[in-house]
């Protein structure tokens, strides 16, 4: 089945902009959807379908969460932040990661507690057809919302909208587990109704699972931890190649949103003029730009070189 996923994207609209118009789209989705399965879950007695319905709620809090901070983040430098906003779209993908770790803690316990229940002896009421329903349906949805998300996420290279799209596909993940559940438990007869709150314990875990993989990465970026060192050789044999670098050292890596800060050193000729040096040290920025987006920020000390030894890739130690 053909899905209507974004097209490419428009260059007269703003990164910011594409970005609030598909989390607006998941904000509003992601209420109806919430209300359509926690009313599900109380009428067909189903506590799985209850969970995956606060499991949504969660999803429109950080809906509002990226709305929020992707509008700061889209600002430029002022006097206060010299190197842009860029910040607060990490600190909003992590703080998505603990809401998400949030919910899979409190769906954990609940479901645990509903669990010992039926292993005391507590009857567990047998789910509607409603909530199987239900359940088919979040998938689709939340698999949709995953996608279109996420595609628009990588386009304009925003981690926040990436990490919502996660998000969502989490949702879909949930929904799954609450479809087995409730189906054997519907179908299996009432010694198998314990899988609905053993398939909302599964969902927890997913859930987790997906928290850390979004946690790390932002932390790490707010934490400064250098580019990966796949992405730093990279820069360093661009840096090489320009004319006139006779060798660099102390490269310096790091990431602001999805720009990256680089701060090096290198060296040239010394017969040169400072504006022939200039000019070199310009073509280095110009090509680092070229490469990794108009935004990159490249802080280059010019240095004399004066027959240090450098091995291939032009890198001396000193």
């Amino acid at each position: 089945m053909k899905r209507n996923l974004p097209a490419s994207p428009d260059p007269a609209i703003s990164r910011a902009e594409r970005a609030k118009k598909v989390t607006w789209i998941g904000f509003v989705v992601n209420i109806v959807l919430s209300t359509a399965k926690v009313a599900a879950g109380i009428i067909g007695h189903s506590g799985a379908m209850i969970a995956d319905g606060i499991h949504s709620i969660s999803d429109s809090v950080t809906d509002v969460i990226v709305i929020v901070f992707i509008g700061v983040s889209s600002k430029g430098e002022n006097a206060k932040y010299r190197y842009g906003h860029g910040k607060f779209e990490t600190f909003a993908t992590m703080l998505i990661s603990f809401a998400l770790f949030a919910v899979a803690i409190g769906l954990f316990v609940s479901s645990a507690a509903t669990i010992i229940d039926a292993i005391s002896g507590k009857p567990l009421a047998r789910p509607a057809m409603i909530t199987f329903i239900m359940a088919f349906i979040s998938i689709a949805v939340k698999e949709w919302l995953f996608q279109y998300t996420r595609i628009v996420g990588e386009q304009i290279k925003s981690t926040a909208l990436v990490a919502n799209a996660w998000h969502h596909r989490s949702d879909a993940f949930s929904s799954v587990a609450v479809l087995i559940g409730i189906g054997c438990a519907m179908f299996l007869g009432e010694q198998w109704r314990v899988l609905d709150p053993i398939a909302a314990a599964i969902v927890s875990v997913f859930i987790g699972l997906v928290a850390y993989r979004l946690a790390l990465p932002s932390i790490r970026e707010l934490l400064e931890v250098s580019l990966p060192d796949s992405v730093t050789k990279e820069i360093a044999g661009v840096i090489g190649q320009v004319d006139g670098v006779r060798a660099y050292h102390h490269l310096r890596t790091r990431k602001n949103g999805n720009i990256y800060i680089l701060d090096f050193h290198i060296k040239v000729d010394t017969n040169l003029t400072i504006v022939e040096a200039h000019e070199i040290a310009n073509r280095v920025e110009n090509t680092l730009k070229e490469k990794y987006g108009q935004s990159t920020i490249a802080n280059i000390h010019i240095e004399p070189y004066l027959g240090e030894p450098v091995d291939n890739s032009k890198t001396c130690t000193d």
